[in-house]
């Protein structure tokens, strides 16, 4: 009966014609045909010294890989370029949100460059905790900058490490040295761990604040201020020039309660507006004076070396946790040892001495 009345109904549904498919094999068969090479690592370190900027950011690509393969040549690229390292000023550059961290480093690079220097940024961009995902939107930030032959910006995600820190950038530095850049600006995410990892790596910390936006003194760690060495405050233009000026002899004052630095040079305090460009060059000539005056000391030097050892010992760290943690076994004795500890049955200590125990016994 259900059949009849459908033969008797006046709607009909044809075939239609047969849609193509919404991807192009063509297509799909040239991306797959132009999949990225990777080289040997005598053509990665022939490229950097020929001061190549495409094959420099192939190389940082490896050493930013989490592929087994890609770490292997990376770590041959860097220990090839490691003679041609270490003759530039690393800068360390961080500030609260908003104090126009982009703005400033755009302003200072230009000075840089114009006076004949090269310039690397290597801008730390915060990895989503949720996505692993990073914007990396520097480079938009920095247009003028960004088409200056004599400066190469690099953002690079932080990938959860350390206070938003690439793990990699200390040896993304030895790279951009060997390719000719004798000057290395690292710039952090914002005020936090983030600071002490990049002053581990930098030769001069440069701290940049902003007046009067409630009371300086307290809008920062005092062991972010003690580890500056030079506080700039920045927007320091049209109405907030008196501001910026009573904000210096506030900065200036604090600094003096804090105890002298192992380099003997005396941290100061600058005023500067990315705008109108002013004191950005006296802020060049202070950076310029420390990298003089601790190289005459021999601070410089030990420093870096005291730097190295730091490295080796956080590099053992993480190879160690890396090993723990990516074992099979491990993984296997972590789920049993995990379910005891939802079960309340064992504390977080015991279970943590329990993985430990079971992985030195392998």
């Amino acid at each position: 009966m259900e059949h009849k009345n459908q033969s008797k109904s006046a709607l009909k549904v044809n075939p239609g014609v047969e849609q193509p498919p919404t991807i192009n094999k063509n297509i799909i068969a040239k991306i797959k045909s132009r999949k990225r090479e990777t080289y040997t690592p005598d053509y990665y370190v022939e490229g950097i010294l020929k001061q190549n900027t495409t094959i420099l950011s192939q190389a940082i690509t490896l050493i930013e890989s989490s592929l087994t393969s890609h770490h292997e040549i990376g770590q041959k690229v860097i220990e090839q370029c490691l003679p041609h390292a270490g003759n530039s000023i690393r800068i360390g550059i961080t500030g609260v949100p908003g104090v126009g961290k982009s703005t400033f480093i755009e302003a200072l690079g230009g000075t840089i460059t114009q006076a004949g220097g090269k310039l690397a940024v290597l801008a730390i961009d915060p990895s989503s905790e949720r996505s692993k995902g990073s914007i990396l939107g520097d480079k938009t930030r920095m247009e003028t900058l960004c088409n200056d032959p004599n400066a190469f910006i690099r953002p690079s995600p932080s990938a959860g490490s350390l206070g938003g820190v690439a793990r990699k950038t200390r040896e993304i530095i030895i790279l951009c040295e060997a390719a000719g850049y004798n000057t290395i600006f690292i710039e952090t995410v914002g005020v936090g761990q983030s600071e002490t990892a990049v002053h581990s790596m930098v030769d001069f910390f440069l701290l940049l604040m902003l007046a009067g936006a409630g009371d300086e003194l307290q809008g920062i760690k005092r062991g972010i201020m003690e580890m500056a060495d030079l506080i700039a405050i920045t927007k320091a233009d049209g109405e907030n020039v008196n501001k910026a000026k009573i904000a210096k002899v506030q900065y200036e004052s604090a600094l003096h309660l804090f105890p002298p630095p192992e380099s003997d040079w005396l941290p100061r305090v600058r005023t500067c507006s990315s705008y109108t460009k002013e004191g950005i060059n006296d802020i060049w000539e202070e950076i310029l004076d420390f990298a003089k005056t601790t190289k005459q000391s021999e601070y410089l030097q030990n420093h870096r070396l005291n730097q190295a050892k730091f490295w080796m010992y956080q590099t053992i760290t993480e190879s160690l946790r890396d090993d723990l943690f990516n074992n099979p076994m491990v993984k296997s004795e972590i789920k049993k040892i995990e379910a005891e500890l939802l079960a309340d049955r064992i504390s977080s200590f015991v279970a943590a001495k329990k993985v430990l125990e079971f992985y030195k016994s392998l």
